[in-house]
């Protein structure tokens, strides 16, 4: 037979280390089966209920402390309670002894350059500690959780606004300046940054690239929602940007669950624009055709993506990617018009990752699907091999008619700005198809001024002589590929070159000071590290009474 005892402590907070600490004195008593220590929030007491504990009598608001002992005897279980005020004494003693203040502006005050406020209060004061914090000009690492979306939206579009970085809510992990913050692993420094949406992915790829001899510049973690639609990647755009400005860093590694594509598009586009060599790793995405486009390497795992992350950081840091534009690339869209159906398919697997909107007649996604296959929107490839377009015509391998006209609706087009043919020669196809699409080229380049790229697929012994067809679309202005990786790459180059955006600077210094606000390891781990840190003995404003906490609010904001 056991016996229980509990007591409760309306509006008592104590930081969760503090908690934990103290259930395992409590437990490690003499006579004592087991102990709770939680705030009484339903679920702290659905895991109270699921572990054997009668909460039987029991009142307690989310906002209280709730002790409870079960024990062989009640004598045990009493004598246990007695010393929770003993046991949580010796918690609190076991600090550094610096002075701690009790707010976050006496934090700022005691040490102004302090760059970084670490937040890790319960999620329903976050908010509010976070906006203190941007308000004092101080980025922002949020441990915490239970944060809501909307209110992780606002403070990132505030930060982003002021130049400043929100890495969380729920951002377990962050290195920066050779300074761990969270559950940061011990890693030399070197020139590979990371900014990553997946705090244990960052983990393990930043200790691989540790064991293999490679070391970290920073690693800025975005939190695991920072890529959804409704907050739009900001953290993570903004983390692109930093460690392009960062002159430690040469290598940037990108990881993250899939993204919306329109988000992927944006967020691989900036990364171009860094002009740094990126590794990109989308868990579980597919890969594009061609595994590199300019600055981007694709990975398929978080082991290729630090080894990859490696030899790149080890190459001259003038090292350019394989393939970048010969040109300054124009606004405007893409029209390609195939004739190979497993080209069309080549270009798409590539372009999707970087372009948006697509679409095309072969879709991979249903999101892709052009509505109306003979009127052209945005970003578009065609197959004008399939059934849709050859039904009482010849396949356009063999006659070019409908490529004519259709490649003369879009050099009409406004909005086209690169036209886009694949010429597959060989037996059995046309015997000259640069004699007809050649003066449509030129006209296209030299009155409409459009790029034209054409991929050439075929040898020197095909019957159409192709070092002829190649001679004629030069001569026209065409920019000519016989390649189908270089004509992949190189298209999707000049698209994923042209987004360069118009954000606010962010800064990571050279040196991280922090104020801590919530968990004390937080502030213990970033001292043992040698960084600088104050400790903030925070409370709840109002000891969590909701009433006094509105009306404290509305002061604040007259004010």
């Amino acid at each position: 037979m056991t016996f229980s005892q509990f007591e409760i402590r309306a509006g008592a907070y104590y930081d969760s280390v503090i908690l934990m600490q103290l259930q395992k004195g409590l437990a490690g008593l003499p006579g004592v089966v087991d102990a709770g220590v939680v705030m009484a929030t339903p679920a702290n007491r659905d895991v109270l209920l699921s572990t054997g504990f009668s909460l039987d009598g029991i009142e307690a608001s989310p906002d209280d402390l709730l002790i409870i002992v079960k024990g062989e005897s009640e004598t045990a279980v009493s004598e246990a309670i007695a010393q929770v005020d003993t046991l949580l004494k010796k918690r609190q003693s076991g600090g550094s002894g610096d002075y701690r203040p009790k707010s976050l502006k006496s934090a700022v005050s005691i040490q102004p350059d302090a760059n970084w406020v670490l937040v890790s209060v319960p999620g329903r004061y976050a908010t509010d500690v976070c906006h203190d914090a941007l308000d004092e000009g101080k980025n922002v690492f949020l441990y915490s959780d239970n944060v809501s979306i909307e209110d992780e939206a606002t403070l990132k579009k505030k930060a982003q606004s002021l130049g400043l970085l929100v890495m969380g809510p729920d951002c377990g992990t962050a290195v920066i300046n050779g300074i761990g913050l969270g559950f940061a692993n011990t890693v030399r420094q070197g020139n590979i940054g990371i900014v990553g949406a997946s705090g244990t992915g960052m983990q393990a790829i930043m200790s691989e690239i540790h064991q293999l001899g490679g070391g970290i510049s920073q690693a800025i973690g975005t939190g695991g929602r920072d890529l959804k639609d409704s907050v739009g990647g900001i953290t993570f755009e903004q983390g692109l940007l930093a460690l392009g400005n960062d002159d430690e860093t040469d290598v940037i590694v990108m990881i993250s669950k899939p993204p919306s594509p329109e988000i992927a598009n944006r967020l691989l586009a900036t990364a171009q624009s860094m002009q740094k060599k990126t590794v990109v790793y989308f868990l579980g995405d597919s890969l594009p055709a061609t595994r590199s486009i300019s600055y981007l390497t694709f990975a398929s795992s978080m082991s290729e993506t630090a080894r990859t992350a490696v030899q790149l950081s080890q190459a001259p840091k003038n090292s350019r990617a394989q393939t970048s534009p010969t040109s300054p690339p124009s606004p405007g869209y893409l029209r390609a018009l195939f004739s190979g159906g497993t080209l069309a398919f080549e270009l798409l697997t590539t372009l999707q990752k970087v372009v948006h909107p697509l679409y095309t007649n072969i879709p991979l996604r249903p999101d892709q699907k052009l509505p109306d296959s003979l009127q052209s929107q945005g970003h578009t490839i065609l197959d004008l091999g399939e059934d849709e377009f050859t039904q009482g015509r010849l396949h356009p391998m063999m006659d070019n008619d409908l490529r004519m006209r259709r490649f003369k609706q879009e050099m009409s087009d406004p909005e086209a700005q690169m036209l886009v043919l694949d010429v597959v020669l060989g037996e059995g196809a046309h015997p000259d198809p640069a004699a007809e699409l050649a003066p449509l080229v030129k006209t296209a380049v030299s009155e409409h001024n459009k790029d034209v790229v054409i991929l050439v697929v075929g040898t020197e012994d095909d019957p159409q002589n192709k070092q002829h067809q190649i001679e004629q679309f030069e001569e026209a202005g065409a920019e000519v590929i016989d390649n189908v990786q270089e004509f992949v790459a190189y298209v999707a180059t000049e698209f994923s070159s042209r987004h360069v955006p118009d954000l606010p600077a962010v800064s990571l210094g050279h040196e991280t000071i922090a104020i801590n606000v919530g968990v004390e390891t937080f502030y213990d781990s970033v001292k043992s590290q040698g960084g600088t840190a104050v400790h903030v003995d925070w409370r709840p404003p109002a000891g969590g009474n909701e009433k006094l906490m509105a009306i404290l609010a509305k002061m604040k904001s007259k004010k």
